[in-house]
């Protein structure tokens, strides 16, 4: 098959690959959104293990939180221009007909990249804010806030271990770092304080979870992602000919 061909067809994939994920999360966030009231939570099938919950965040994955609207700004921004790389990466890997697992981790890191960076970007201005109520679409008061600055929607919690007690031998750790260690001098560290967990805690979207598999994918099947070039010679290179003499004894 012609290189340009097989590069058409591969990004082709992708970006078909691209579109079904960012149709899957957006048009999950956005039944979320007009349907629940933010914190509101209920269990899929009766299962305890399986949840809709119903989070916001200021931009990091899996539930996390970014340093205010700086932060925030500073997180879309570099969200951005990240985008545009991991854009050129898969054209670039594609081009180059590269094996297929790669192409697909990259599409999924791009995707899911792409369906949070909608939500920061948009979603302040087209939905009213969930404190207490139901948020609507295109509010004639205008959104909860302004462009790069809207929230990011999680959903799926998974806390396959809840309110679980640690066992009695795992001791507490509490005690001050001393005053002279740079940065966290004098702070108070603590761990195993809190006697109950839940695990898995974090909650997190369709574009969290495609980010995630991308990666995974990457670590999983490195060998087959980035198989180690053999140098070959070049098809038109030419053995130069052997020219044997002969000498005669005088």
């Amino acid at each position: 098959m012609e290189p340009k061909k097989t590069e058409f067809i591969l990004m082709k994939k992708a970006v078909f690959l691209i579109v079904i994920v960012l149709i899957i999360d957006q048009l999950s966030k956005i039944w979320l959104k007009t349907h629940f009231v933010l914190g509101e939570e209920i269990k899929v099938m009766g299962l305890d293990w399986f949840r809709i919950h119903f989070l916001e965040n200021n931009g990091m994955a899996w539930g996390t939180e970014s340093g205010g609207k700086n932060g925030k700004l500073f997180l879309t921004s570099f969200r951005l221009v990240a985008i545009v790389g991991i854009g050129y990466w898969l054209y670039d890997t594609a081009k180059k007909d590269s094996p297929k697992v790669l192409i697909i981790a990259i599409a999924l890191i791009f995707a899911g990249a792409l369906g949070n960076i909608f939500d920061s970007v948009f979603y302040g201005v087209i939905f009213s804010d969930s404190y207490n109520q139901i948020a609507s679409f295109l509010p004639e008061g205008g959104g909860y806030s302004s462009v790069f600055h809207g929230k990011v929607v999680d959903l799926f919690y998974f806390p396959f271990i809840d309110n679980a007690e640690l066992p009695s031998w795992i001791p507490e750790i509490n005690f001050n770092w001393p005053d002279w260690l740079p940065f966290i001098g004098g702070n108070r560290f603590s761990l195993f304080t809190d006697r109950y967990f839940t695990f898995f805690q974090y909650v997190f979207n369709v574009a969290d979870a495609a980010i995630t598999t991308g990666v995974s994918l990457l670590l999983v099947f490195n060998k087959k992602a980035f198989p180690k070039s053999k140098e070959k010679e070049p098809s038109d290179y030419i053995v130069p000919p052997v020219v044997v003499k002969h000498y005669q004894k005088p």
